[in-house]
């Protein structure tokens, strides 16, 4: 083996410094503009601590913070930024009824509700696709809720948010007022850095998939987060039925009811897919079926 230490030439380029060109093109290439958000919260300790935490993502920038909604509604008429961080629990008017007015834009600024409740956050808001962060703010928590805000606004997202919003202050409205909420005919499902509306009457049967259901439509499957017992209280009984602990169908898909080998029951859908039925369901899918 030879002794010479000399650099091979092929590497000795690569290690050299960048030419006066190629430095002139990187000193030219434009930089990613920052992303501006406001921060809408009535504690000063919670806006400066998320102001903290927003400095630590240099794809974001902060544009102000608000301490009521009047201030937060001066600001956006004139400075529109496409992010809020959103308090829901504040005194005089509440960051729902914010929300209830950006909702009405043709493209309104994504939201990422703040609140200290757990469980209302999780029945309120992750049914309808929203984003919110919990206080204390968890940093991975925040860098998961910007990245999916910066892929919807890559992929002009905003108004299809925008019906996602709606639903989802009309349910809250509804519960408020105490009348009983309608039965839901679409939901809207969160994929990467896009909000998808599915209408109800296209979905053909439900299987669950731990704290997730999987949506089988023609030809497709969609993957939406909410437990198959939490959607089924929010389905219409004449449209959909239970018929098996991990399985709701519509009940224009059903075409027969066969009892297997095994003494099982086997329901057997238009859309040629079979799905288990089990003993407790099986009456009221026949009546289903009769239409008695």
């Amino acid at each position: 083996m030879s002794g010479n230490s000399t650099v091979p030439a092929v590497l000795a380029a690569a290690m050299a410094a960048p030419s006066p060109a190629a430095t002139a093109a990187i000193a030219a290439a434009p930089a990613l503009t920052p992303l501006r958000a406001l921060i809408v919260d009535d504690e000063a300790p919670g806006r400066i601590n998320l102001a903290y935490a927003l400095a630590e993502h240099p794809r974001w920038q902060l544009a102000g913070s608000c301490a009521s909604v009047a201030e937060a509604r001066a600001a956006l008429l004139t400075d529109p930024v496409p992010l809020l961080f959103l308090d829901v629990q504040m005194p005089g008017e509440t960051g729902l009824a914010l929300a209830r007015e950006l909702c009405r834009l043709p493209e309104p600024p994504l939201l990422i509700f703040v609140t200290a409740y757990n469980a209302y956050a999780v029945d309120a808001f992750e049914v309808h696709a929203l984003d919110y962060l919990l206080k204390p703010i968890d940093d991975a928590r925040l860098a998961q809720a910007l990245e999916r805000a910066e892929a919807m606004l890559a992929q002009r997202q905003r108004a299809a948010y925008g019906q996602a919003l709606q639903a989802f202050i009309q349910a809250q409205d509804q519960a408020d007022s105490g009348q009983p909420a309608p039965y839901w005919r679409q939901l809207n499902v969160r994929s990467v850095g896009r909000i998808e509306a599915v209408l109800l009457e296209q979905v053909h049967w439900v299987a669950a998939a731990g704290n997730y259901v999987e949506l089988h439509l023609a030809g497709r499957t969609v993957l939406h987060r909410i437990p198959i017992s939490q959607l089924e209280r929010h389905l219409d009984p004449r449209q959909f039925l239970r018929a098996h602990r991990g399985a709701i169908v519509a009940a224009r898909q059903l075409e027969a009811l066969t009892i297997l080998g095994d003494g099982s029951y086997q329901l057997s859908l238009r859309c040629g897919r079979q799905v288990p039925c089990s003993e407790r369901y099986v009456q009221a899918v026949r009546q289903a079926m009769t239409g008695a």
